[in-house]
């Protein structure tokens, strides 16, 4: 019984996967991290919370399955954001992928939210070491040198309270979220009323 109903599925899964597509929808709040530093803490604890909320965020562990282009992806997923928070750790700068991640979400000018573990904005940098493409490593400085300049949230993983740091957290992506809708309607309200002029 158990084998022709698994025989069954598997025949009307293959025949119909020409026509079966997957819809995805786009992603509220990007999560960016070093997953040696924050994967199993800060990024995965507000991924679960906020998701606990009704709230679509994206994380790379979470969100990608083997074969997926990670750029393709990430790049995607930045796009489509409306707030990213970028969990800063000591080896976050390390990473090409974090910090292509925290240069892209400043590109397109979205929200974002920065939380310092165990580590001061003032110790953000790239280490030109000649493996990065030039650009690339303007770009980085860039970015990092905005979020410098930008306010964040400071957690210290040795004597910090987890429970508040993804509460205060969650508040302020919902706060975000808020006020970019508030402005993205706006901004519809503006365009329906300005005049056509012929």
């Amino acid at each position: 019984m158990h084998r022709s109903f698994a025989k069954n599925f598997a025949r009307r899964i293959l025949s119909n996967g020409s026509q079966t597509r997957t819809v995805t929808r786009p992603c509220d709040v990007f999560i960016s991290h070093r997953g040696i530093d924050t994967k199993r803490g800060v990024a995965g604890l507000l991924y679960n919370h906020l998701t606990q909320l009704n709230i679509h965020p994206f994380l790379d562990s979470k969100n990608m399955s083997p074969g997926d282009k990670l750029f393709q992806e990430i790049n995607n997923a930045i796009r489509s954001c409306k707030v990213g928070v970028a969990v800063f750790s000591p080896h976050y700068c390390d990473s090409y992928f974090c910090l292509h991640e925290i240069a892209t979400i400043m590109e397109h000018k979205k929200k974002v939210i920065p939380i310092f573990v165990d580590i001061k904005p003032s110790e953000l940098r790239v280490m030109d070491n000649g493996v990065y493409p030039a650009k690339d490593v303007q770009k980085f400085n860039l970015a990092l040198e905005e979020v410098k300049h930008t306010v964040g949230l400071t957690f210290h993983s040795c004597n910090g309270d987890w429970s508040d740091l993804i509460t205060s957290a969650s508040n302020i992506v919902m706060k975000s979220l808020s006020e970019v809708e508030e402005e993205g309607r706006k901004r519809r309200d503006r365009h329906k009323k300005t005049p056509i002029l012929f």
